[in-house]
């Protein structure tokens, strides 16, 4: 298969999955490469995303890690046979590959988590709302270039929208809920709009109000998406130049403990509800 100049997220993924199981079988990539008939070089391509790789060729390494998690060898073989293309390839080229990634992992995810301090979590943003965050970037984004972000942030709700929707939970503190990205008549529309996506029976908004005694945990926001098997889930934080992918078994492990935290001292969702309908009367 041909090299590729610049692998995706979930294509990156992948190699590192494999690295991980041959990390896991105590074998150097010499010798690994050597079982599977080839050089070092194209297991290191393969183990980077760079090279692409056969389900023939991922069943024999697995088989040659002595991996016999059948459910992980199925995803894997999955993630390296799947050619479909997304809604977010007509954004390649237009927009940063980390906004591409991001939609292209909430394709595939099987549930979400997200934990927001300061702004409504994405997935739940109006265009305005939207359009008042991206606008406030600097250096400023061309017109052009901000319009896009906002598209593809609206065109990123198909998760909700799909026949089998994902299932959704998110923890927003009051400060989120509170502060004004645009004005008042856009803040007003932004929570009638997250009252209407808690209504449905996949999603569940809890909220964190200010008068909260012993919370300390304010500056982790986060955002995490199940895989089609554990092994494979994947945090996402934010960085300065995108979202970045996490997925070391221990920083999940960590991530959940943390929103399992954060949602045990939040409001139930129905005193959520009725918190942020409190809120939409004081505008």
């Amino acid at each position: 298969m041909p090299r590729r100049r610049q692998p995706t997220a979930r294509q990156t993924r992948l190699g590192t999955e494999l690295l991980k199981l041959r990390e896991a079988a105590g074998l150097k990539g010499r010798e690994a490469a050597a079982l599977l008939g080839t050089d070092a070089a194209r297991l290191s391509q393969i183990e980077s995303g760079v090279g692409g790789v056969s389900e023939d060729t991922v069943r024999r390494l697995a088989a040659n890690y002595s991996c016999a998690d059948s459910e992980l060898i199925e995803a894997l073989v999955a993630m390296a046979t799947d050619r479909s293309q997304g809604w977010w390839e007509e954004y390649r080229g237009k927009l940063p590959n980390a906004f591409l990634d991001l939609a292209e992992l909430e394709h595939h995810c099987t549930y979400r988590l997200d934990v927001e301090f300061l702004h409504v979590p994405g997935l739940f943003q109006t265009e305005d709302y939207a359009r008042a965050v991206f606008s406030y970037r600097v250096p400023e984004l061309p017109n052009s270039e901000l319009e896009r972000r906002v598209r593809h942030r609206m065109a990123r709700r198909v998760v909700f929208e799909d026949p089998a929707p994902v299932p959704y939970a998110a923890v927003i503190h009051e400060a989120a809920l509170r502060i004004r990205v645009d004005d008042r008549n856009a803040a007003r529309t932004q929570l009638a709009r997250i009252l209407e996506l808690s209504e449905a029976d996949h999603i569940k908004v809890r909220v964190i109000p200010f008068d909260l005694d012993g919370f300390a945990g304010a500056t982790n926001s986060m955002m995490y998406v199940g895989g089609v098997v554990p092994k494979l889930d994947t945090a996402v934080r934010d960085a300065p130049q995108g979202a970045g992918f996490i997925d070391s078994e221990a920083q999940l492990g960590a991530f959940r403990t943390l929103f399992r935290k954060v949602e045990a001292v939040s409001l139930d969702p129905e005193r959520s509800r009725d918190f942020i309908h409190r809120l939409a009367k004081e505008l």
